[in-house]
């Protein structure tokens, strides 16, 4: 009987403690090393580990390169690799950074564990009737999950929903082919679909809280079915474009249910857009910090007391020994409103003096920019600044006599080495209690939320040709945020819709599938990254200048609208066809 690698799965189980419960009484019974996959199928505990690791596999958007510095959200100081995707020099034998979050390989693992599960649960005896119930639902979800992590990156993918040998020369991997995008689209809806009969629709549980239930299925499936009406996957007229794009105009099919699967969550009362006061910037901030709030429809939880999540220590300013990471660039921020309503433009004069002055309040729940009030200075900097401000620039001292580099700075008295290179560090998800240069967070990752599946609603209700009632879906997440209402009922909502999604659900690892789906991407990302230069004074009523300039030139090519599939797999199956024009 061969060995299964339940040790893995054992060991995934301890990293995603604090969102699930299990049972532990299987540690009793033999050394870990020594499982072999007929002990796990009799076993309640050893199944539910097993369930649980394909939980561990997803990957949060705390990790410290950010999906959005490969986008024109912001740009990471230390490269990684990212340079390679935004410069649209990605090849099939090397994908940049983008590797770590297409995950071709992983992904597939982690269906086949699904198909495994499906396989071996029906012979399996003893077990609760309502666990087995629950589990069956979590991985119908997960297959949905890594089949539409993987459409999303790569278009149509191979569909194998059955346990596949990947050794060597037997392997079932050799011989398959990339199913259509419509047929990969639909399978992941029904397998959505599949999930939600099986799924409560709520824990009352602390301990399974971070458990999907049939409304983040749900918000799967309307998020997956919005993409695919999108006007990327449109039908070309040319069959062979079929692993890429729809075979069929599938636009009416595919946002009346996305629309559906929106309202299923809208309909069932449980979920609120999140507004714990009065003051919208506090509002919005909260969102990402408050745990449990009613906003949230599927998170990844994590313990401080455990691993916690270094999303602080990898993201803030340098002036307080953090690492500077992924930071906001001048192109993104001058995309924020002003707080009634009308553009921003470095071409006024009054606005150009006072740049970050009466913002989309998201704007300071976004992004920390010069002269922001942020938390204390560690001991090191209380000296200089004992109130704890974001110096990003370069200032005239109080005496006039000389100038001096700002904290948060690459010229820093504190460190220079992961200073911003924009002028800007992100503020959102971050916890301002938080001594990050030592200690971890707790803050959840977010999946699905709320505000999203009202955009989503609005954005098929458009496709749908409802502007109207598009409208007042957009003014609801507007006014949370402290943002006037818009009055528009046509084609021109389109734009007022596309800001709120990438202001709104900023740096969440949308705006990368929301470019290329909308076809935006070869005009916003091949926009030099901008960052702006700060220039002012500590003596009071002494004039600030703001100078905005190119900190790195990016290209966005046509085959950049997909990733292409690694070399190392056309390699193993010439069945495969790789993306065009790779």
């Amino acid at each position: 009987m061969r060995k299964l690698k339940i040790f893995g799965y054992i060991c995934g189980l301890i990293a995603v403690a604090s969102a699930v419960s299990c049972n532990k009484d299987y540690l009793e019974k033999k050394p870990l090393t020594e499982f072999q996959e007929s002990d796990v199928w009799r076993d309640q505990g050893l199944i539910q580990a097993f369930v649980n690791d394909l939980y561990a596999q997803m990957r949060p958007g705390f990790n410290e390169v950010m999906l959005s510095s490969m986008v024109d959200e912001s740009r990471f100081i230390h490269d990684y690799n990212t340079s390679r995707v935004v410069e649209g020099n990605m090849t099939p034998d090397d994908l940049g950074a983008l590797n770590d979050f297409a995950r071709w390989g992983s992904h597939y693992k982690a269906i086949r564990n699904c198909n495994m599960f499906m396989e071996k649960i029906g012979s399996v005896t003893g077990l609760n009737p309502d666990v087995v119930a629950r589990m069956k639902g979590e991985v119908f979800f997960m297959r949905a999950w890594y089949y539409h992590m993987l459409v999303k990156y790569f278009g149509g993918v191979p569909l194998i929903t059955y346990t596949f040998n990947l050794s060597g020369e037997n392997s079932d991997y050799l011989n398959v082919q990339r199913a259509g995008f419509t047929t990969c689209v639909r399978y992941i809806a029904d397998q959505c679909d599949s999930a939600a009969k099986y799924l409560p629709s709520k824990y009352d549980v602390i301990d399974q809280k971070g458990r999907v239930t049939r409304y983040a299925a749900f918000a799967l499936k309307s998020r997956m079915l919005l993409y695919a009406a999108s006007d990327l996957y449109k039908f070309t007229g040319n069959l062979k474009d079929s692993i890429i794009c729809n075979t069929t105009d599938v636009t009416t099919e595919f946002a009346t249910k996305s629309k559906a699967a929106a309202d299923s969550i809208i309909n069932s009362g449980l979920f609120a857009l999140y507004q714990p006061g009065s003051d919208p910037v506090d509002n919005y901030g909260r969102v990402f910090t408050d745990k449990g709030n009613n906003e949230m429809i599927f998170v990844k939880l994590f313990d401080k007391s455990l691993l916690g999540t270094s999303h602080d220590k990898y993201n803030g300013p340098n002036g307080y020994h953090n690492w500077g990471g992924n930071v906001p660039i001048e192109n993104f921020v001058t995309g924020y409103e002003m707080a009634d309503g009308s553009d921003f433009s470095w071409a006024n004069a009054a606005q150009a003096a006072h740049p970050y002055a009466n913002r989309d309040p998201r704007f300071y729940a976004t992004i920390l920019f010069d002269g922001a009030k942020w938390k204390i200075r560690p001991d090191d900097g209380k000296k200089t600044d004992p109130i704890g401000v974001i110096q990003t620039g370069k200032y005239e001292t109080a005496d006039g006599k000389d100038s001096v580099w700002g904290l948060d700075t690459r010229n820093s008295t504190i460190e220079n080495w992961n200073g911003t290179f924009s002028g800007y560090y992100m503020r959102k998800f971050m916890d301002i209690t938080l001594d990050a240069q030592f200690l971890n967070g707790d803050q959840s990752w977010i999946w699905f939320r709320y505000a999203e599946v009202l955009l989503n609603k609005a954005e098929a209700s458009m496709l749908l040709g409802d502007f109207t009632g598009a409208g007042k879906l957009i003014n609801k997440v507007r006014t949370r945020a402290g943002m006037p209402e818009t009055n528009l009922a046509d084609a021109s909502l389109w734009d007022v819709y596309r800001y709120e999604r990438r202001y709104e659900l900023a740096f969440e690892e949308h705006r990368f599938f929301d470019l290329r789906r909308w076809k935006l991407a070869p005009v916003a990302l091949s926009d030099p990254a901008k960052a702006i230069d700060v220039r002012g004074s500590f003596i009071p009523g002494h004039p600030f200048t703001y100078t905005i300039f190119t900190m790195q030139n990016r290209k966005f090519n046509e085959q950049n609208y997909f990733v292409p599939i690694p070399a190392s797999e056309i390699r193993k199956n010439l069945g495969l066809t790789q993306n065009p024009k790779y």
